[in-house]
């Protein structure tokens, strides 16, 4: 187990400098004049050369790019352009609303998919046909207009929820709860869908195979042989997916905390990169990548424990 988690790590590793290379290079193409976008359309042509070479980017983008990844791998991310506030600071002031969706959405997600798939795979019939059906529907609708149904029917009309802004746990939990729930049901809705139909199509294969007719025949009751040897066998896919779509979430996220006016990373992505913050930018590329790898290596530690054979063959 150790030999494949490390494995997990370097493969983690070298896929995180690849990106920041690739980013670094593709943020920095020709075309932004961020010493005129910081000083203003008014400044002499003077003041602006010597705005981007106090920020170094008169220098080749491999050398500034070398000089960035020294500095990362110090800690040091730097300060963003336009407003001096160091990239960390600004991050972390921003990733507990971000973290408070993401987990909500997760948990929410992983309860809900394997409890509707167990039920349709097991039960079958009409309920099988309903799961799949609400499972198209709600994977097929657009989360921007799932976001604002949400919106207009429990904010707007019900009033069970504010439509937008964000309130801190340690202000109010109860308030805290309201802000985050209409995101959470917003971002879980399709998430659910995606992950349900391969758990039903797991637990449905499994269920079908020699050993379960044996396990069956020698009188094991089914719940003993649905959660102990088939779900064993059938989470491992589903458990793939629903890391899969957890980096789907990060970029729904963004729409999510646009509309509901949450302080979160999503909305800060929207905001920095419009003015090509790259310090910012940067910093939450690589704070989207880390997560991703961190969650996928979770899975594949999961996924490895359930299933030795996966540490073997990978």
């Amino acid at each position: 187990m150790l030999t494949f988690i490390a494995r997990r790590i370097i493969a983690g590793v070298f896929l995180l400098f690849v990106i920041s290379a690739l980013s670094y290079v593709l943020l920095s193409l020709p075309g932004a004049d961020v010493g005129r976008s910081l000083l203003g359309q008014s400044a002499s042509a003077e003041a602006v050369a010597a705005k981007n070479q106090q920020l170094g980017l008169d220098r080749p983008v491999i050398v500034q790019y070398g000089d960035w990844l020294l500095h990362a791998l110090r800690g040091d991310f730097g300060s963003s352009w336009f407003t001096s506030e160091n990239v960390l600071t600004s991050i972390s002031n921003r990733l507990p609303v971000t973290i408070s969706v993401m987990a909500g959405v997760t948990i929410v997600t992983a309860v809900l998919s394997f409890l509707l798939g167990i039920w349709a795979a097991v039960r079958g019939g009409w309920i099988d046909r309903a799961v799949q059906i609400v499972s198209v529907v709600g994977y097929a609708l657009p989360g921007f207009l799932i976001t604002l149904i949400l919106v207009i029917v429990f904010a707007v009309q019900l009033r069970w929820f504010p439509a937008i802004g964000y309130i801190d746990a340690s202000v109010s939990l109860s308030g805290w709860l309201s802000t985050i729930t209409l995101p959470i049901i917003a971002l879980s809705i399709p998430a659910i869908a995606g992950v349900v139909q391969q758990v039903r199509g797991s637990v449905k294969d499994v269920l079908n195979r020699d050993y379960v007719r044996t396990l069956r025949a020698r009188g094991l009751g089914p719940n003993r042989i649905l959660f102990r040897h088939v779900m064993r066998n059938a989470s491992a896919p589903a458990l793939t997916v629903l890391g899969m779509q957890f980096v789907g979430l990060l970029g729904g996220a963004v729409i999510v905390e646009q509309i509901f006016g949450l302080p979160g990373i999503g909305s800060m992505t929207v905001s920095y990169t419009t003015r090509g913050d790259i310090p910012i930018i940067m910093g939450l590329i690589m704070f989207t990548v880390v997560g991703v790898i961190l969650i996928n290596l979770l899975i594949d530690v999961v996924i490895g424990w359930l299933n030795p054979k996966a540490r073997i063959a990978s």
